[in-house]
């Protein structure tokens, strides 16, 4: 049996500049034996990397690979918070921040000369004081360069870092070769200040690039900052203060007025009103008593509350709403797979254009010193920073924000799919429905009691309605052994010693029993059969979802085929479709034949068409791993979540237009990224050689241009639904 991809690994890495450094990165992490695959994002300083199953891959070598390509690593534990990773960060920045203001205080009295020609002033520094200015600029605070730089060129690639480093160089060593060969008494025209100020400038842009992509991943951190950092454990009617990794399920926690819910659990003791907006939405408190469930992250109003935990804190339901985040934003939309290739031959094409520019403008008569310096403005506009960006910065953004919205993304593979959907597929029940029908006839009490007990092991919409109107009727329910389910058909359950059957007209044929009925008009039929014979039908109506009318018609208006997959009858699901708009209906559709289904979709109209499918069951999950793009709503089941690309956790169908309209939005932006960064190349590298912009300049067009392409996607963060 082949070996199965089951682990993966989070590396945080730093040092990374541009797209051409996550291509190295990459690259050794893939040369690892055992690594399947690694995806590394400059946005998020995160890598991710597939280890096969069963494969002896330590951590240690990970972080020695990266190590190796030129970049610092550290593993990142599953489930861990960010704090250590933010401590390190904000040190980094404090560190950065300090030394990018001692590089302007050196780097302005060099400038200054400059400033004042224009005013007729001529003023000049002394060489030696030139040189004692731009010194510790260059090879103290611009050591970082060097070291970078050095790196990429030992590991037979190049990256924003040895482009600055040559460009600076050379106009630092051009100076001192000016000073050294000019007749004692003269001072020459020297450069100190475009080696300095490049420096500078480029730092600044970086400085603004690292709290733009702060920004992006903002969303990511407000999310797991809902959780605490401790937890009251109960032990003997004590509470101790414990770190909330030391939680364990099956412990009492204690939750104090104000406190927020440390994990998953069911209160024991107490009432208090929740606020659960950050998984559910609902603006309005929740009121919880003994026995109700609880979320991790919520917070508690005015009730002391005992509870107790139902699973670990790196398990629960805020964690893994964060995980799934954090692996959406690591993740590479495949257009992000073409940038990284062409950045990959990026940076030695621009040294070796930047060599001709010099050798050209030298054989064309300029003086070397001119030539030089048009050579290093090639060298320090061409930067494949903002190239490398543009994609990976709106996914994190579209991310962050669906999360905020309600709306997780699997990865920046799903939010492209999700751009250029062409049919929606629609289930019914759950769905399109408010998924809680209520029995409109039904049964003697005797027959009640016993279809009830059967359906009582059964956690679907239809099942839960016939054990509510049973506990209405005050009917108490016998236990029930041998239960079988057919997903979609219905169930089969020994009670009392009878053989009940409950379930569709189809799935009574199954086994034997004639229905002596015809179904509701318009309404779902549970038909009842016992000992073999049916002994009549309980008719459901479900009533329509909030939204499903509107959303319909908002994807309809964005030029949206919207088609219903059920498993329901025919003018039960016409009935339905006629409501809320939908003239296509596929009815009495099996769980494997919704999958079919999907798949005859993508088929039609003589093109491949792109399809997602909608759902919320189990009997979903199918449909949802063929479709482009698999869509779960609600509180959703492991299988079902496994199976989606798309999980909507608050608004039902009324948040789908904003599934696709935000996957659209972000696909533009990242179209907008990548044409303003080409352009700027395009645009740029020739002006340089053709020697119309001084290094300075350069520099500060070069920090822009990241800065600019990270700010267009933080537009994203604004990101609202509007109507059609």
């Amino acid at each position: 049996m082949a070996p199965i991809i089951a682990v993966e690994r989070t590396l945080e890495v730093s040092g990374m500049t541009c797209a051409s450094c996550v291509a190295r990165a990459e690259r050794a992490l893939r040369a690892v034996p055992g690594v399947v695959s690694a995806n590394v994002n400059l946005a998020t300083e995160r890598a991710t990397v597939a280890i096969l199953d069963g494969g002896a891959v330590a951590t240690d070598a990970l972080v020695a690979a990266v190590v190796r390509a030129g970049y610092d690593a550290r593993p990142v534990p599953p489930g861990a918070p960010d704090a250590d990773s933010l401590r390190r960060q904000s040190a980094g920045d404090r560190a950065d921040g300090r030394r990018l203001v001692l590089a302007a205080l050196l780097s302005a009295p060099l400038v200054l000369p400059m400033l004042a020609m224009p005013l007729g002033m001529h003023l000049m520094l002394p060489p030696a004081l030139q040189l004692a200015l731009a010194s510790p600029v260059q090879f103290w605070i611009g050591a970082r360069f060097y070291g970078a730089g050095g790196r990429a060129l030992l590991a037979g690639a190049g990256n924003m870092d040895l482009l600055v480093a040559i460009g600076t160089s050379a106009a630092f060593g051009l100076s001192l070769w000016r000073w050294a060969e000019a007749p004692r008494g003269l001072v020459p025209d020297l450069y100190f200040e475009a080696s300095a100020v490049v420096i500078t400038l480029v730092m600044f842009g970086k400085w603004l690039e690292t709290r733009a992509r702060r920004g992006a991943a903002s969303a990511l951190r407000s999310l797991r900052a809902l959780a605490p950092e401790r937890a009251r454990l109960l032990r003997d009617g004590i509470e101790i203060d414990v770190p909330l990794a030391s939680v364990t399920p099956g412990d009492d926690v204690a939750v104090r007025p104000g406190e927020r819910v440390p994990v998953d659990g069911t209160v024991l003791v107490g009432t208090s009103d929740l606020d659960e907006s950050l998984v559910t939405g609902e603006s309005l408190p929740v009121p919880v008593a003994p026995g109700d469930a609880v979320t991790g992250g919520a917070l508690n109003g005015p009730g002391l509350l005992h509870v107790r935990t139902s699973r670990a804190a790196t398990d629960g339901t805020l964690e893994q709403i964060a995980r799934l985040v954090e692996h959406a934003q690591s993740s590479k939309a495949p257009i992000q797979r073409v940038v990284d290739r062409v950045a990959e031959w990026f940076v030695p094409l621009i040294v070796w254009v930047a060599i001709g520019t010099g050798i050209g403008w030298a054989y064309a008569g300029l003086a070397p010193d001119v030539a030089i310096l048009r050579a290093v403005a090639v060298l320090v506009i061409a930067c494949p920073c903002a190239l490398g960006l543009a994609t990976p910065a709106a996914i994190a953004a579209a991310t962050g924000r669906g999360a905020a919205l309600g709306v997780l993304y699997r990865g920046g593979s799903a939010i492209e799919r999700a751009a250029h959907i062409d049919v929606v597929a629609l289930d019914k029940t759950g769905t399109l429905t408010a998924g809680a029908p209520a029995a409109t006839t039904a049964l003697a009490d005797d027959q009640l009691r016993l279809a009830a007990a059967a359906e009582a092991t059964s956690e679907h919409p239809i099942a839960r309605a016939i054990v509510a109107l049973a506990d209405a009727r005050g009917l108490a329910l016998p236990a029930s052994s041998a239960a079988t389910t057919a997903p979609g058909g219905g169930v089969t359950a020994t009670v009392d010693g009878h053989v009940v059957i409950v379930g569709n007209r189809d799935h009574l044929a199954l086994a034997g029993v004639a229905v002596e009925a015809r179904d509701a008009p318009g309404q779902t039929t549970a038909h009842v059969a016992i000992d073999g014979a049916w002994v009549g039908a309980i008719a459901l109506a479900d009533p329509l979802a909030p939204g499903a009318a509107e959303a319909v018609a908002a994807l309809r208006a964005r030029g949206v085929e919207v088609v219903m997959i059920t498993g329901d009858r025919e003018d039960v699901a016409r009935a339905l479709a006629d409501r809320v708009g939908i003239a296509t209906v596929h009815a009495g559709v099996q769980p494997l034949g919704k999958a079919a289904q999907v798949a005859a979709l993508a088929e039609q109209g003589g093109r491949r068409r792109r399809v997602a499918m909608v759902g919320d069951g189990l009997n979903d999950a199918p449909a949802l791993a063929r479709a482009d793009v698999g869509i779960a709503l609600g509180t959703v089941s492991d299988l079902v979540a496994a199976s989606a690309d798309v999980t909507v956790l608050r608004g039902g169908i009324a948040a789908l237009p904003t599934v696709l309209a935000l996957a659209h939005k972000t696909m533009r932006v990242i179209r907008e990224n990548l044409i303003a960064a080409t352009a700027y190349n395009a645009i740029c590298i020739p002006i340089a050689a053709a020697g119309l912009l001084s290094p300075v300049i350069a520099s500060l067009a070069m920090s822009l241009s990241s800065v600019s392409v990270l700010a267009s996607s933080l537009r994203l963060r604004r990101f609202e639904m509007r109507s059609p």
